[in-house]
């Protein structure tokens, strides 16, 4: 049996790997495929040892090497049906041969890494693994914290094992045990501006500076405000339709609703041109991209 594990996110194929191992009672092989040499590959696919007839071998990155993956198609009939076959890869050019035959003889299977229009997938799952660990925690608490934190796997699975600790979760431990990922740390700082807040910007920034880059926080805060701008042109269309049409979660869309609501088109306008212009000046002038943007915050706050 062959089976192919693909794709960005490593924690569902640790995961997965995980599982496969655990189901397996013989002899578990992993191998850099990488740094395969051929003369290694008829032992490790076909046949048992003079110590193991059912084996598990595990390739990774076999698609690395220039020797062996161009040919491998022709391998695929000669695996063994004493062992289970398993390549790990990070990403498969789906043009080559190797791949269309693979998909012919192999179980494959591929993992992507979620992004911020996952975000109801990924309160689904900390739930079901709160659940598993034993970890009480209600809706609005899972949701306050795949707001918090992202929906990277890996993160997410770190905070849980925090509060798996606590007798009960509730969003105040959720603030004070786990750390806001940077989209987090940018809609309080947006928020802040829009509020009209322009001390609360200052201090943030001071804050932002000492783990940020200036250029990936302008391209989250830009993010922001052509939202605040889709918000205020819909008008009347219901925000759960707006976050469809833009890719983005109803409830992140939703806490912008009643800034877009207060400051309209005009408003909203205003805003959009404060970071447009923020970002013309870092790429054409020498100016301190941290003070470009809080000069674009406090434009902002002062409305």
């Amino acid at each position: 049996m062959i089976t192919v594990l693909t794709g960005e996110n490593t924690f569902e194929i640790a995961r997965t790997l995980q599982a496969i191992e655990a189901s397996f009672a013989g002899e578990v092989e992993k191998v850099d495929g990488s740094e395969l040499e051929l003369k290694r590959l008829p032992d490790l696919i076909m046949g048992g040892t003079l110590f193991a007839t059912k084996r598990l071998v595990i390739i990774k990155q076999l698609s690395e090497n220039k020797v062996i993956w161009p040919e491998f198609s022709d391998w695929l009939p000669r695996v063994s049906d004493d062992i289970q076959l398993v390549l790990v890869e990070a990403k498969l050019d789906k043009r080559t041969k190797t791949y269309k035959d693979l998909q012919k003889a192999a179980t494959i299977m591929e993992y992507s890494v979620w992004s911020e229009r996952d975000s109801l997938k990924a309160e689904q799952w900390v739930a079901g693994e709160a659940r598993a660990l034993g970890c009480e925690m209600d809706n609005t608490s899972v949701r306050l914290l795949v707001q918090r934190v992202g929906p990277d796997q890996w993160l997410l699975h770190q905070a849980l094992q925090k509060l798996v600790v606590v007798d009960r979760v509730t969003p105040d431990v959720i603030m004070d045990l786990i750390d806001a990922n940077p989209v987090e740390n940018v809609f309080e700082i947006f928020e802040a501006a829009l509020r009209g807040n322009a001390d609360k910007v200052h201090d943030m920034m001071r804050t932002l500076e000492l783990t940020e880059d200036p250029y990936r926080l302008s391209g989250l805060l830009s993010g922001q405000a052509f939202q605040l701008a889709a918000l205020a042109v819909g008008g009347d269309k219901p925000s759960a339709e707006v976050a469809k049409d833009l890719g983005v979660h109803p409830y992140a869309l939703g806490k912008l609703v009643s800034y877009a609501r207060k400051l309209g088109r005009t408003g909203a306008k205003k805003v959009v041109a404060a970071f447009v212009e923020a970002d013309a000046g870092m790429k054409t002038s020498a100016t301190d991209p941290w003070l470009l943007l809080e000069r674009a915050l406090v434009k902002v706050a002062r409305g």
